[in-house]
């Protein structure tokens, strides 16, 4: 079964960077499209950013694009996100998962955490 390994969050001030990694394992990863999912609490898991089998982004929530950028490494079975210009509004866990209906995605991983100070 998949297993998913999400770090780099922390704390950071408004406008700052961060780079989150995930890996994953239990799957065939470079045949899979991943994504980048946030939750803040008392929401819903919602995905923010996507990118292809081949590496190609393909989809940026609006409040992201532009200082969002996901990117893999499929011989590290690794999705990375690179966060930039960050706002207090990204505090958020971010998880990593497999793009597919959110209904059929049921196991994840811990989760990282990111919290913008203004």
């Amino acid at each position: 079964q998949i297993q998913l390994e999400e770090s780099g969050g922390g704390l950071v001030q408004a406008g700052g960077s961060l780079n989150l990694s995930c890996t994953a394992s239990g799957i065939r990863f470079s045949a899979n499209a991943m994504g980048w999912y946030r939750q803040t609490p008392g929401q819903e898991r919602e995905l923010i950013v996507s990118i292809s089998r081949s590496g190609d982004p393909y989809y940026y929530v609006d409040f992201v694009k532009g200082r969002f950028t996901i990117s893999r490494d499929n011989a590290k079975n690794t999705v990375y996100l690179q966060m930039n210009s960050l706002k207090p509004e990204d505090t958020a866990v971010y998880y990593c998962n497999r793009i597919l209906p959110l209904s059929t995605l049921t196991l994840w991983g811990q989760g990282t955490q990111v919290t913008v100070s203004s």
